[in-house]
């Protein structure tokens, strides 16, 4: 393990939520289909990604900030 503890906590932090969101999916839309059927969890997938959309929005805007900021400090 290197010592650089910025990328170790990016890191760590990426595979936190990459692993919300696959726990999110598999078991959340799978029980979904489980209980209620094939349309329900179109449905529930249908509402994930709209919800997903702010999400990723947000998240591109603090990223381009944060590119912006790094290159203007140089």
């Amino acid at each position: 393990m290197s010592k650089d503890l910025r990328k170790y906590a990016q890191q760590t932090t990426a595979r936190l939520v990459i692993g919300f969101v696959l726990l999110l999916l598999v078991v959340g839309i799978g029980l979904i289909y489980f209980i209620y059927g094939q349309g329900a969890a179109m449905m529930g997938l249908l509402c994930l990604a709209g919800v997903l959309v702010p999400v990723v929005l947000i998240a591109l805007a603090l990223w381009g900030i944060d590119w912006i900021v790094k290159r203007s400090d140089q």
